[in-house]
């Protein structure tokens, strides 16, 4: 027979929000089969709708009930990006249980490691403005359910990425990250999992937004 407190543990859930993109992504989960997932595209609405969603998408379970929340932090649009940081931030805040800051990037090269059971090297690129691109590389290894990061979130020209790319020592598979990123929102809460399942607990204060351009020429 379980105990109130082990009771409390198997039924503690996680929260992913993602909005670098016009689209909502919520997806809430216990990590023991009961998985929930959706997305809206809510375009300009995403700000004033946000807070809604997220209160009947919770349901039934409660705000306390969440052991952590785990947000795209970009890159991608810059308002959207805003908000889910600011939300997360908000929601980590306010139930002191911790955020995760997931790169964008990440949440593709890792639903695209899903279909694979083999250890391989995924270069994502993604339209960033005024004719730039935004790119990371990243190796999935299998054996460990874990995403290594081998270069970090940034942005290129054209030609510099495909200059990284011809100098790149291993084989790689080239992902283009363009739409329907809002659906890798249960790439996020996995990712972040397997950080809390390491024994982080980042403090909401460390969720920050990676905007990677300023949102205007200077």
């Amino acid at each position: 027979m379980t105990t109130e407190l082990e009771h409390l543990a198997i039924n503690k859930s996680a929260l992913a929000l993602h909005t670098t993109t016009p689209e909502l992504g919520l997806a809430i989960s216990n990590f023991a089969g009961e998985t929930r997932a959706q997305v809206w595209n809510l375009g300009r609405d995403l700000s004033s709708l946000i807070h809604q969603y997220l209160i009947e998408s919770i349901k039934p379970q409660t705000w306390a009930d969440l052991s952590f929340v785990a947000v795209a932090k970009g890159p991608g649009g810059f308002t959207g990006t805003r908000i889910g940081v600011v939300t997360a931030r908000t929601l980590g805040q306010q139930l002191d249980i911790p955020v995760f800051a997931i790169s964008t990037l990440a949440a593709v090269a890792w639903s695209e490691a899903g279909k694979s059971q083999n250890s391989k090297t995924l270069a994502v690129e993604m339209p960033a403005q005024r004719g730039q691109i935004f790119a990371a590389i990243y190796q999935f290894e299998p054996n460990a359910s874990k995403l290594r990061v081998c270069l970090p979130d940034r942005v290129l020209t054209p030609e510099a990425w495909q200059e990284t790319l011809a100098n790149w020592n291993t084989d790689y598979q080239l992902i283009h990250a363009q739409s329907g990123l809002a659906a890798t929102v249960t790439s996020i809460l996995e990712l972040a999992n397997l950080d809390w399942q390491e024994g982080n607990c980042p403090n909401w204060s460390e969720a920050l937004p990676y905007y990677g351009q300023h949102p205007v020429e200077v």
